[in-house]
């Protein structure tokens, strides 16, 4: 899984990044032509600790997910200053974004839209990133047409063409592609092109230390909470003091909870964030235990057996015969795997068995 971190300059994208990865990034000045800050950030859960309690493995390997902090966005024409060539491709390969948006004032370093607005901010860069598929698409039309027109490919052509201007007529209504009804066929037809406004969206409301967040700061976007999630828009939201959660993401492991207690914290955002992204993508974790390592992996919500095996390594999915299963939840409930076994809870599973979330895995293959 991999995220990218957007935003106009000065907003807290690399702070953002720091605070993630726990890296020291060097924060400001990040000119348009940077190459991207890229670092990994490692899954906190508490059931692969317990699990590792149990087993004593030699090894124990969290889930990751991996974070690219890419250059401000300028505002402007999208197919000319906004998105370089170099912005583009850092984010053509990412699952998500995660766009920062500034609600902290702060003479020192000026917004770039020399105020503060948050609505402002968001349809600014969701304006550039419309821009920037639509100046896909208006490529992709024009070389269908011609293909069309000289009879080369012409059914595949054509097909792809109703589709392309679909999208077309989306993005020129200001809209994103992100929550378009496309049929199985048409998805498949557009895997491709990895269109900037068709990736799961995020926000991260970065506030001054002590600022509060208030629904007002966001007058003329739905607001709402569902599941425990702040939505914006229908897109999953997060609120994160930056320069105070910089200050967490730097102390040592021990000093953590006694500091979050101070500053009446009940989760690092870092933990929130990774969180959220599990949520806007609908990813679960699964286990493999042992003497050797216990491990997290993440998979699709909806994945069958042989492609979560796949997550682990592609021989696993090619040769997959069956996975031995059993939940976390019962481990934990009944203490042993011998227990589980006489609770008939301990399962073998074949090709068509859907994972879920918390269960632990044995996969048994041939190549």
């Amino acid at each position: 899984m991999e995220i990218g971190i957007i935003g106009l300059p000065s907003v807290g994208k690399t702070t953002l990044f720091n605070i993630v990865t726990r890296q020291q990034v060097k924060t400001g000045g990040f000119s348009a032509s940077a190459a991207p800050n890229m670092g990994v950030a490692n899954v906190p859960d508490p059931r692969l600790t317990w699990l590792s309690e149990q087993y004593h493995p030699k090894k124990t390997t969290p889930a990751t997910v991996n974070f690219v902090d890419v250059a401000g966005m300028q505002q402007g024409d999208a197919r000319k200053d906004s998105f370089s060539r170099q912005l583009l491709g850092d984010l053509r390969a990412v699952d998500a974004l995660v766009h920062v948006v500034r609600a902290f004032a702060d003479p020192a370093v000026p917004h770039p839209l020399e105020s503060i607005d948050l609505v402002r901010d968001i349809r600014t860069v969701e304006t550039e990133l419309i821009l920037g598929d639509l100046g896909v698409v208006e490529g992709r039309v024009e070389r269908l047409q011609q293909d069309i027109s000289k009879g080369r490919n012409r059914a595949d052509a054509e097909k792809e063409l109703k589709v392309m201007q679909r999208l077309q007529q989306r993005l020129e209504s200001e809209l994103p592609m992100r929550g378009m009804e496309l049929s199985d066929d048409e998805q498949r037809m557009m895997r491709g092109y990895t269109f900037l406004t068709g990736k799961s969206m995020i926000y991260a409301l970065n506030l001054g230390e002590g600022q509060e967040f208030t629904p007002d700061m966001l007058t003329g976007l739905t607001v709402e909470e569902q599941d425990g999630v702040l939505l914006v828009n229908g897109n999953p939201t997060i609120v994160f003091q930056g320069k105070v959660e910089e200050e967490i993401a730097q102390l040592p492991e021990e000093e953590v909870a006694d500091f979050l207690e101070a500053m009446g914290i009940e989760e690092p955002a870092a933990h929130r964030l990774i969180r959220i992204c599990y949520y806007a993508l609908d990813v679960i974790a699964f286990f493999t235990v042992g003497e050797d390592e216990c491990r997290a992996w993440t998979t699709r919500r909806g994945d069958t057996a042989p492609v979560a095996a796949g997550r682990i390594h592609s021989d696993l999915e090619r040769g997959f015969i069956r996975a031995e299963a059993f939940h976390y939840d019962d481990l934990r409930r009944l203490g042993s795997v011998q227990a589980i076994k006489d609770a008939g809870l301990f399962r073998l599973e074949g090709k068509t068995h859907v994972v879920t979330d918390g269960e632990i895995l044995n996969i048994r293959f041939n190549v």
